[in-house]
């Protein structure tokens, strides 16, 4: 019997996929669409806006601290500079992790989230030890500490309570609690219950998150958008354009490789994110001289990982934030979930050995996420085949063979190995074949350019 790999299409029973009919699909792509949109962002901005002004209320800014999860500690090291910066009120709630559908991979993403934040934090002038664990029992006791403490109190705290944590000393939790007790279970978990309480009444799920005004934004990768977000509300404390938490640049090293690196890509022509990343990864390789192996992954929900609404709603409406930051102009969205994915992949091994597999994948996001084209009618396809060079006659005749499962379900194996799970992802690959570096997500593309301008010295 083969062995069960979490995360593929057999924890859903064969090869079932989530193919809405053509009216749901048309309906959910319009309102995901519309929440997204820039206009729809503007005019939910200004209304709030236009209330706090009238109640006359401060600009609230709350945020949502786990204690082990290593995004929320390079993110709490930021609450102090939030508030001298800007003019805020700074709400803490201390929350468990994510559960449930909501994390389908829980020991991943614990592990991915220390190997993340060791990494990114020199680039945002914080601090994460490497090769970290966090103890669970300095985690319990800074977890108790933080109950019930808010503003600026916490914004004091938590960050010498997670260096403790993170370090496993109990010397360091000590002094961070000079003399402090902290609360009995009972409080903690009222705390805690309160904290996912009201997290997921405002619409999420996950720790290391600050919600303003009827957004979310995820600890220092999108600590950006708030503050331009406060700043364009003339809610900075002081003159100047600057940021406490820029987005780091992706840099093309001086010297151009010989292919002598490898990068891989794990892009899913239905994950949004993808769609941001897709021409910037393929410039990158080129620019730096690097050899980009694709390899094509199903969508989570296409693989058996569950998905929630909350979750939907968050990461279109991130990704098209992101998508704006990048330049792209996101002007429809039509969801190629199921039917219209499959039949993409399944021309895929064709088009690649028409040297056109790289212009088939681009052409099919553009479509689905720039263009919004369905790419569940003939027509929407054929525009797809023909924008990739291809001809739609010849394209035809590869249509639904089913050889393209194989080759997609190795690459998911693959991207498992490296402890990731989600797309777009990255492997890069030195000059002896080993793994320098495996990340998830489209805001990780600046650390692979980083790691490749290192490499080459």
């Amino acid at each position: 019997m083969a062995e069960h790999v979490p995360g593929s299409r057999r924890d859903q029973g064969g090869f079932a996929t989530s193919n809405p009919s053509p009216l749901v699909r048309w309906a959910a792509s319009k309102v995901l669409g519309r929440i997204a949109s820039a206009g729809y962002v503007e005019a939910r901005r200004a209304k709030v806006e236009r209330a706090r002004r009238k109640a006359g209320g401060a600009h609230v800014v709350e945020y949502f601290h786990q204690v082990d999860d290593g995004y929320s500690h390079l993110a709490a090291q930021l609450l102090s500079p939030l508030l001298e910066r800007y003019d805020i009120e700074l709400v803490c709630h201390i929350v468990p992790a994510p559960s449930g559908a909501n994390a389908p991979e829980p020991e991943l993403l614990a592990r991915l989230s220390a190997y993340d934040a060791v990494r990114i934090a020199p680039h945002y002038g914080l601090a994460f030890p490497p090769n970290a664990a966090p103890d669970a029992k300095l985690a319990e006791a800074a977890t108790g500490a933080l109950a019930g403490v808010d503003g600026v109190e916490f914004a004091q705290l938590a960050p010498r309570l997670g260096e403790a944590v993170w370090n496993g000393s109990e010397e360091a939790l000590r002094s961070a609690l000079n003399g402090r007790e902290p609360a009995d279970a009972r409080t903690v978990q009222q705390a805690l219950a309160a904290g996912a309480a009201r997290r997921e009444k405002l619409g999420h799920y996950s720790g290391a998150m600050f919600h303003y005004g009827k957004e979310w934004y995820w600890g220092v990768d999108r600590l950006c958008h708030l503050e331009q977000r406060l700043a364009d509300l003339g809610a900075r404390r002081s003159d100047g354009d600057d940021l406490l938490a820029p987005r780091p640049a992706i840099e093309v090293p001086e010297r151009k490789d010989d292919g002598s690196l490898t990068l891989e890509f794990y892009p899913s022509v239905r994950s949004p994110y993808t769609a941001v990343a897709f021409d910037q990864t393929v410039d990158l390789a080129e620019r730096a001289g690097v050899t980009l192996r694709i390899r094509p992954v199903l969508p989570m929900v296409m693989r058996g990982v569950p998905a929630t609404r909350a979750k939907g709603v968050y990461i279109f409406s991130d990704s098209a934030r992101e998508a704006r930051a990048a330049g792209l102009d996101w002007r429809g969205f039509y969801d190629p979930i199921g039917k219209p994915t499959e039949r993409c992949y399944s021309i895929y091994p064709w088009a690649t050995r028409q040297g056109r597999g790289m212009e088939l994948l681009r052409a099919f996001m553009h479509a689905a996420f720039l263009e919004g084209v369905n790419t569940n009618s003939e027509s929407g396809l054929r525009h797809v085949v023909e924008s990739a060079g291809l001809d739609w006659q010849e394209a035809r005749t590869h249509l639904d063979d089913p050889a393209w499962e194989a080759e997609i379900e190795a690459n998911r194996v693959a991207m498992y190995e490296l402890g990731l799970w989600g797309v777009p992802s990255f492997r890069l690959v030195n000059a002896d074949g080993e793994t320098a570096l495996a990340v998830w997500g489209q805001d990780r593309l600046w650390l692979v350019s980083r790691e490749i301008k290192r490499l080459l010295g």
